[in-house]
């Protein structure tokens, strides 16, 4: 009985490290998306993903001092810039790896991300660059009850949900997303009925990347502005990614959320294990089932 109070009140306390839990679970969600929709469509392990996703907290930030537009201007151009570097990639190199093994396009990948990360690092410096939140989300927190949850935090959660909703419903509930689907199954088949397939390719791949350029904007007021702040993350997603399935939408984000989750109650009951818990079950789920959770064999 005592120990179960313990317990109880051990939970009680550690509530707040949960919840921001799933604020690191909502960028795991939406950096696994990204790779999911790239990897389930272009069949390419795309690891400048963290590179990407550095760029879009760099564009944002560029976007505020160079050029003043704030927070939600570069919210929507962030990714839509990022993404047309994303064109850029595809058309010159990613798309001479279709036909070839897996291992090409991570080797290519990585390659781009050391690239990127050196280039950023080289103009702005290893030290990180402060990013203030928009007005409107920069006031008093919100009372939760049991903490008081800053009300950014809470915008990415709910921002990180319903991107998210919107990417799946796109690939699993439209004609654009059938057109997809098709594709990776029978391009020239598609291609048949009329539908430009590799403007489609190349336009999925800009898709993934300006999620991740998308989910860098929402941590550049969370975390400081620096050229590694993508190289810290993108293991831990890939480890997401694997466990929810390769190339699963709807794997990749509910894993994502509930890995957050699953870290932050670690941090409450034993916080050695918080930075390897999300691989022990990783090598747990392969184990059991290689093809993820949620992925097809």
């Amino acid at each position: 009985m005592a120990l179960l109070e313990d317990l109880l009140f051990q939970l009680e306390l550690g509530l707040p490290q949960v919840v921001l839990g799933l604020v690191n679970g909502a960028f795991y969600a939406l950096l696994s998306l990204g790779l999911a929709v790239i990897f389930g469509m272009l069949n390419v392990i795309n690891f400048a993903h963290g590179a990407q996703f550095m760029m879009g907290a760099f564009v944002a930030w560029m976007m505020l001092n160079w050029l003043g537009i704030g927070y939600w201007g570069a919210l929507v151009l962030a990714p839509l810039v990022v993404g047309a570097f994303g064109v850029l990639l595809e058309k010159t190199m990613i798309s001479r790896l279709y036909k070839l093994d897996h291992l090409y396009g991570l080797l290519l990948t990585f390659g781009l991300a050391l690239i990127i990360e050196g280039l950023f690092r080289n103009q702005f410096g290893s030290s990180g660059m402060p990013y203030a939140p928009p007005e409107i989300l920069s006031g008093p927190p919100v009372d939760l009850g049991f903490m008081f949850l800053p009300k950014y935090r809470l915008w990415v959660v709910v921002a990180a949900l319903v991107m998210s909703l919107a990417t799946w419903l796109v690939i699993e509930k439209t004609r654009l997303g059938a057109y997809l689907r098709a594709a990776t199954e029978n391009a020239a088949l598609v291609q048949a009925f009329g539908v430009n397939v590799p403007r489609m390719v190349t336009l999925t791949y800009a898709a993934g990347v300006a999620l991740a350029a998308f989910a860098g904007v929402l941590a550049a007021p969370i975390y400081s502005v620096n050229p590694q702040m993508g190289s810290s993350l993108i293991i831990v997603v890939f480890a997401v990614v694997v466990i929810g399935g390769m190339g699963s939408i709807l794997g990749s984000v509910l894993t994502g959320f509930g890995l957050g989750l699953v870290e932050g109650l670690t941090k409450v009951f034993y916080p050695e294990a918080s930075s390897t818990v999300i691989f022990v079950i990783m090598a747990i789920v392969l184990l059991a089932r290689p093809a993820g959770l949620f992925g097809r064999a």
